[in-house]
């Protein structure tokens, strides 16, 4: 049985997939299988992928389009070891990402969920992200408060964690009727059960600028999470409480800017102690507004400039 399970979802990548297996490929640690799981592409992605079909590397195809969560959780029910970890088809691992791993796994036993720090490339640029990683020894390798650190940006991505079998059993799989931020209810669910152990050097690439990244489409068609559902959790947890109204924060001020009726609801358990003055300003500022903010700050992306209300 292999040590980790890495799981590619693939739709429409034909332009990254290829520099995403390679960086699998030339990890250090080579005891994994990659399962690619394709969720119906119509491009050359498949083409590109079946290239690299080996003992090592799968490809399994979805008879229909399924969307991200339902893509993930067939490759985590395919799984043939104790570790599973993904990467976005439009990502990379630097080498030593799987090495690293590792080596949290058999230095914290009592973690279920191993990440590391992360880079973003803004133009051509590697840029280190705003992500509470900055508050931990650059050399940090231990446990960390998930909830109590990532008030910001991820402290990792998903391309940028793994986890073990016993998570998914507990806490079921990814929500398949969210299809938008999945990953958030997911890790809501993971770090308020398991201990998270963290390297905090760098070692995923996060490709931004694409222009599906840096454009926001309006989420009216898009099944949200309900952070609600845990907001019981936060009866003996105040840093899960802080962590869920950041994120009602951000969701709730895109969905605010699209003119969405669902915003109300979404801050409505928010205390607004939990925010800085900006992030409260921002809430309280009416759509026209927001969405010409949102102009500014896409022309600054553009430029290689990211504006912050961290």
């Amino acid at each position: 049985m292999p040590f980790f399970t890495v799981i590619i979802p693939l739709y429409n990548k034909e332009n990254f997939v290829r520099d995403a297996i390679k960086s699998i490929l030339n990890q250090t640690f080579t005891d994994f299988e990659l399962l690619i799981i394709n969720d119906c592409s119509t491009d050359n992605s498949v083409a590109i992928v079946s290239e690299y079909v080996s003992e090592k590397v799968q490809i399994i195809h979805h008879e229909k389009n399924s969307g991200l969560a339902a893509t993930r959780n067939t490759g985590i029910k395919k799984a043939n070891s104790n570790y599973v970890t993904f990467l976005d088809a439009d990502d990379v691992w630097k080498p030593n990402f799987l090495e690293k791993i590792f080596h949290l796994i058999q230095n914290f036993p009592e973690a279920r969920i191993f990440g590391t720090n992360y880079e973003e490339i803004w133009k051509g640029t590697l840029k280190n992200p705003i992500n509470g990683s900055e508050l931990l020894e650059k050399n940090h390798t231990g446990y960390i408060d998930f909830f109590k650190l990532n008030l910001k940006q991820g402290i990792y991505c998903h391309g940028s964690v793994c986890f073990h079998k016993e998570v998914f059993e507990k806490i079921g799989y990814y929500n398949e009727s969210i299809n938008f931020s999945e990953d958030l209810d997911f890790n809501i669910r993971a770090n308020y059960h398991f201990k998270l152990a963290y390297n905090n050097s760098p070692q995923m690439i996060y490709f931004m600028l694409t222009e599906n990244q840096i454009t926001q489409s309006s989420l009216q068609d898009k099944t949200i999470p309900d952070y609600d559902l845990y907001e019981n959790w936060t009866k003996n947890n105040p840093d899960l409480k802080k962590y869920l109204d950041f994120e009602r924060y951000v969701l709730g001020k895109r969905l605010k800017k699209d003119n969405d009726s669902r915003w109300k609801k979404m801050i409505a358990n928010l205390d607004s102690n939990n925010l800085n003055w900006k992030q409260n300003l921002l809430l309280k500022m009416p759509s026209l507004v927001l969405n010409s903010l949102d102009k500014v700050k896409l022309f600054l992306l553009k430029m290689g400039i990211k504006p912050s209300t961290y």
